[in-house]
């Protein structure tokens, strides 16, 4: 399945908002701090764009207009042109200034996730991660673990997102795997954190590295992560995405 995304930059949204429709204004003029503002409109600014260079749709403001993100049940984005549900699956996910967005066929199940490369705690790791996902953590070394733990927590977020579930799941109900680099099939601890340090090295371009996602009831989310200076993205899809391919706005 083809799978397509879509960053944008705080600097890419128009100060003005005729880009949004009626609704969205009014849910806009509720939300009162800044950041929640910001980010709200740099989330649905990256959508829109998204969705218009996905269906080849027009993208002057009041074309962008016309494109609606409503929330689902789920409470994850759904979209609709001119009141018509729209043949395209998002996913979105923000962080540090900067949005991404997914889109996928009608049907796929999708979630895409944006993390910062930085220190977590000891307590962090055991919190919100599997007895799995702890040993290859310890085994990592120092320099490279920032980078691990982004990793595997916005897998985990992408996949509870495909799930339609976000947060409201333990975390620790799906557990990451990345089928080149961090799944060798060495045994040790030490063998699978350095398997995973050398695909960091190896890294640094902007290739998308596979991974698996499995969820505890047996579901298999198969995606893809790129990092990119201190950001990380990831990107799952049932059924299986092929490499993301970036949208041209």
């Amino acid at each position: 399945m083809d799978v397509y995304w879509l960053e944008q930059a705080e600097s890419d949204v128009p100060v003005e908002d005729h880009w949004l429709s009626a609704s969205e204004a009014a849910r806009l003029d509720a939300l009162r701090i800044a950041k929640r503002r910001a980010d709200w409109r740099l989330g649905r600014w990256a959508a829109k764009r998204a969705v218009a260079a996905y269906l080849d749709v027009p993208r002057h403001l009041q074309g962008l207009a016309n494109i609606e993100i409503r929330p689902a049940p789920s409470g994850g984005p759904e979209v609709f042109i001119l009141d018509t549900p729209a043949p395209a699956t998002i996913s979105l996910s923000h962080r540090d200034g900067t949005a991404l967005c997914a889109i996928a066929p009608s049907g796929a199940a999708l979630g895409c996730d944006l993390e910062l490369v930085e220190p977590r705690s000891d307590a962090f790791v055991v919190d919100y991660f599997t007895a799995a996902e702890q040993a290859l953590v310890a085994g990592m070394s120092l320099e490279d673990r920032p980078r691990l733990l982004a990793l595997l927590w916005s897998a985990k977020e992408s996949a509870l997102k495909a799930m339609g579930a976000g947060l409201r799941l333990d975390t620790r109900s799906v557990e990451v795997s990345a089928v080149d680099g961090l799944q060798g099939c060495r045994d040790s601890r030490k063998g699978l954190a350095e398997d995973a340090s050398l695909s960091f090295q190896q890294n640094g371009g902007n290739s998308w590295r596979p991974l698996q996602v499995r969820y505890i009831g047996g579901q298999v989310f198969s995606g893809w992560w790129q990092p990119t200076g201190s950001l990380l993205r990831t990107l799952v899809a049932v059924p299986p995405p092929l490499p993301p391919i970036p949208l041209t706005v």
